[in-house]
């Protein structure tokens, strides 16, 4: 097997990380009433299940990463580059970069590393310190809900089954658990931009938060729905780990080109 099958078969291990992420997140909230992040599971998973886990689930995250960071370079997925392909790209390339710190989290808690604070509110008082910080405040929060909208956008048209093999892509619970999961996450992230719209205009950056905040700030029933689409999201993940046709990276071309300057 060369370089680029090996990543694409890490990538696949990223997709089910991702989806037993979400399956956790979701549980969580179902059983306890309690919100989480993706990197609140990580540290849970980490309580639980060990360093070989932890391990498997730092492998899969670097190449899911990588791979995303591949696709916004070189249009991997052929997403074009028309405005839509390119605010595809660009997506891809936020996701990419975090599921790399998120595999730099997991690597964290497997050397016995706390995983302390919310991410989305220690950065947004950091911006608030700066000069005009409540404008990027405001910018970053314009991308959190221009995310959401894309997602929800997703879930309406069902674009993302073009990616999967087209004998599940059929199947209904497969396009109902996709359309589901796109949908909470779409509303995860408008309630975030939301959060951080009003840490900037308030300046108060105790009011932004990541996903465990605007899971905490829905009131029931509305947080068992959602709960409900992300452990639909969680299974759709599970499928793409399976049936997505993904595009090998062109990992092993790289190495010859840089070998041969050499």
């Amino acid at each position: 097997m060369n370089a680029s099958s090996r990543l694409t078969t890490l990538t696949r291990i990223g997709f089910a990380t991702r989806g037993l992420l979400y399956l956790v997140i979701s549980l969580l909230i179902l059983r306890t009433g309690r919100t989480e992040d993706p990197s609140g599971a990580i540290e849970y998973l980490g309580r639980g299940g060990g360093q070989l886990l932890l391990g498997i689930i730092a492998a899969g995250l670097v190449a899911y990463g990588i791979w995303r960071l591949a696709d916004a370079a070189l249009d991997l997925e052929r997403h074009g580059t028309d405005r839509k392909g390119m605010a595809e790209r660009v997506g891809a390339g936020v996701s990419g970069a975090v599921h790399l710190f998120l595999a730099w989290q997991a690597v964290a808690v497997m050397r016995g590393a706390a995983l302390s604070g919310d991410g989305t509110r220690e950065s947004t008082r950091t911006a608030l310190q700066l000069p005009g910080g409540w404008a990027l405040v405001l910018v970053g929060a314009l991308v959190l809900a221009g995310l959401g909208a894309v997602q929800l956008v997703k879930a309406a048209k069902g674009s993302f089954l073009r990616y999967l093999e087209p004998s599940m892509a059929h199947r209904p619970w497969v396009q109902w658990s996709g359309r589901a999961g796109y949908a909470a996450r779409g509303l995860v992230f408008l309630i975030s931009g939301y959060l951080l719209v009003k840490a900037g205009i308030d300046e108060q950056a105790s009011e932004a938060g990541g996903m465990a905040r605007a899971l905490a700030w829905l009131t029931e029933p509305f947080d068992l729905i959602v709960g409900v689409g992300l452990l639909a999201f969680g299974l759709f993940s599970l499928v793409e780990a399976r049936y997505r046709r993904l595009h090998d990276v062109p990992v092993d071309a790289a190495i010859r080109r840089a070998t041969s300057w050499s």
